[in-house]
C-alpha cells in the first residue's frame, strides 16, 4: 500500500487548529465509541478473557494508570476526545453513570469483532452486535433524561467512530485450529461477507439517530509483531506478512463501497471512510525522511517495549518496560505505542474534521445541569 507523502503536514495542520476546539465549547457534545482492542479503555477488565490488560506495565504513561487501555498511555479514542475538545476521556460503557452518557461512551471490547464468534478462543468479549446493544441501552437512559426529542436532536449531533475487522483476520479468518472462516471462503469472499455484516450494524445505529460516523479502515496487520511471527514474512519488501496486508486492502475496498452506499441512500447520514493514517505502519517502516521530517523517528520496529508472555502477546505482569517509550512502534506483539498511536490519530482526525467542525453544542452545560436535576428527582 502506498503511503501518502503529505501526510505528516497535515496532521500538524490538525494539531494546530486543535485549540480552536479545545479553547471553546465542545466540536459535539457527545463521541460514542465503538471497537477492538485498539479502543477499549476498561470494558474488558470485567470479563473472563485473555484479553484485558488491567495491570502494570500498562498505562505505565497515562495519569490515571493501568485502567485497561491496550498501550502504555493513550489510544487514538483518547486523543480524537483531546482534538475534539473533551475535557475528559470518554468513559467505558462498563462504569459509567447515567450523566456520563450525555458526552458519549466507550463500548470497545479487547479481541472483539464485526463477527460475534471472532476472538472466541480468547475467552469473553464484548462483539459489535453486542455494543451496539449496549449503546441502545445509553439511548433509553438519554430519552429519560432528555425526553425522545430531546434525545433524538443530541445523538444527531454526536460523533460516533467504529474501528473493528482487526481480529475478524488475526482472531479468526487467519487462525484456522478455532474457526472454520477459511476453510468455507476464499480470502476474497470473506471480506465482502465482512463488510456486508458491517454494512447491516452500521444501519443499525443509523436507525438508533447516529448520523456524524466515521469508519475506520484496517491497517497493516500484517506488520503486527505477532503475525510477522506466526506466519513469517516470506521475504517480503516491507518484512511482513503480506497475505495479511493483502486481506485487509481487499476488506478495505469492500467498506469503503459499503460507507458509500450507506451515504447515498440514507436521509441526513454524514458517514466518512477514515482511511488516512491506516498506511502508518508502512510509512514508518519506509523511514522516508521527507515523510518524517520535523517528528521524532520511530526506530525500534518489530520489537515490543515490554517483556512478553509468549501465549498471549501480551504484557507480562509487572515488568518493567523499555526505558525510551517514544522510539518504539509496538507496546506489546499486538498494540501500538502511545507514539504512534499519536500520529495515527492526528492524520485518522483529518477525514472526520468536516463533519464535526459545524456541529453545534450550544447550551451544553444548562443541558448537562438539567440532566443532572432530571436524575436527582
Amino acid at each position: 500500500m502506498a503511503s501518502n507523502p503529505v501526510w505528516v503536514a497535515a496532521a500538524l495542520m490538525v494539531v494546530a487548529g486543535f485549540s480552536s476546539f479545545a479553547a471553546g465549547e465542545k466540536a459535539v457534545p457527545c463521541y460514542f465509541i465503538f471497537g477492538d482492542s485498539l479502543a477499549d479503555n476498561g470494558n474488558n477488565n470485567w470479563l473472563q478473557t485473555v484479553a484485558k490488560v488491567d495491570y502494570s506495565p500498562y498505562g505505565v504513561d497515562f495519569r490515571r494508570g493501568a485502567t485497561g487501555r491496550f498501550t502504555n498511555g493513550r489510544n487514538i479514542v483518547d486523543f480524537f476526545a483531546e482534538y475534539l475538545g473533551f475535557e475528559n476521556y470518554i468513559p467505558p460503557f462498563a462504569t459509567a453513570t447515567i450523566i456520563d452518557t450525555l458526552s458519549g461512551l466507550n463500548y470497545g471490547s479487547g479481541s472483539a469483532g464485526i463477527l460475534d464468534e471472532t476472538g472466541a478462543q480468547l475467552g469473553q468479549r464484548i462483539p459489535l452486535d453486542v455494543q451496539l446493544d449496549n449503546h441502545l441501552i445509553s439511548v433509553s437512559r438519554l430519552a429519560l433524561l432528555l425526553g425522545a426529542g430531546g434525545a433524538y436532536t443530541r445523538l444527531g449531533q454526536c460523533l460516533y467512530t467504529l474501528g473493528l475487522g482487526n481480529n475478524d483476520f488475526l482472531n479468526n479468518y487467519f487462525r484456522p485450529e478455532f474457526y472454520p472462516s477459511s476453510r468455507i471462503y476464499t480470502v476474497e469472499q470473506f471480506a465482502v461477507v465482512l463488510a456486508n455484516r458491517y454494512k447491516e450494524q452500521l444501519q443499525r445505529l443509523y436507525v438508533a439517530g447516529a448520523r456524524k460516523i466515521g469508519v475506520f479502515a484496517l491497517g497493516q496487520i500484517g506488520c503486527v509483531p505477532f503475525a510477522i511471527r506466526r506466519y513469517g514474512t516470506n521475504g517480503s519488501a516491507s518484512g511482513c506478512a503480506e497475505a495479511l496486508n493483502d486481506a485487509a486492502v481487499l476488506f478495505n475496498v469492500q467498506l469503503k463501497s459499503a460507507i458509500d452506499q450507506l451515504q447515498a441512500t440514507l436521509p441526513g447520514a454524514q458517514f466518512v471512510y477514515i482511511g488516512s493514517g491506516s498506511d502508518m505502519l508502512m510509512t514508518v517502516r519506509r523511514k522516508d525522511p521527507t515523510t518524517l521530517s520535523g517528528l521524532k523517528a520511530l526506530e525500534v520496529l518489530d520489537s515490543p517495549c515490554c517483556t512478553v508472555e509468549a501465549e498471549s502477546g501480551q504484557c507480562v505482569p509487572d515488568q518493567p518496560s523499555c526505558p525510551d517509550r517514544s522510539r518504539y512502534v509496538f507496546w506489546d506483539w499486538f498494540h501500538p505505542t502511545e507514539a504512534l498511536n499519536s500520529l495515527t490519530a492526528a492524520a485518522a482526525f483529518e477525514a472526520v474534521r468536516p463533519i464535526v467542525a459545524h456541529s453545534s453544542s450550544v447550551g451544553e452545560r444548562s443541558m448537562i445541569r438539567l440532566a443532572a436535576a432530571v436524575q436527582a428527582s
